[in-house]
């Protein structure tokens, strides 16, 4: 099983920046695919971005097509930690963020979710 707790939602303006957190309850080097997802009010949750296991040489990133020039997904090892960078943030962007994680063994768990409000 893993355990996952998100941070660094909050609230901004228009154009501002966060990063989120995701810290897994067991080494990210053991689970398969980390993930952020979001869902908005009244909308289905979508896919914001992915990253695999491995190295900068192995591992394998996907974005959401609308995201992927503003959003960043990353990962330290050392930290144990993925991120989540999103830059100038838009009203759009107001969500619960979610972080997954999908195990070697095809299962999937879910963070409790962390709300990013943006607002003028």
């Amino acid at each position: 099983q893993v355990q996952l707790v998100e941070s660094g939602g909050g609230l901004v303006q228009p154009g501002e920046s966060l990063r989120l957190s995701c810290v897994p309850s067991r080494s990210i080097r053991t689970v398969y695919i980390m993930g952020w997802y979001r869902q908005a009010p009244g909308k289905e949750r979508e896919l914001v971005a992915t990253i695999t296991s491995g190295d900068a040489n192995t591992r394998r990133i996907e974005y959401a097509h609308s995201m992927q020039d503003r959003f960043t997904i990353s990962k330290d090892t050392a930290k144990n930690t993925v991120y989540l960078q999103m830059n100038n943030l838009k009203f759009e962007d107001t969500a619960v963020y979610y972080c997954k994680a999908r195990t070697y063994g095809d299962v999937d768990y879910w963070g409790q979710g962390t709300q990013v409000t943006v607002s003028s």
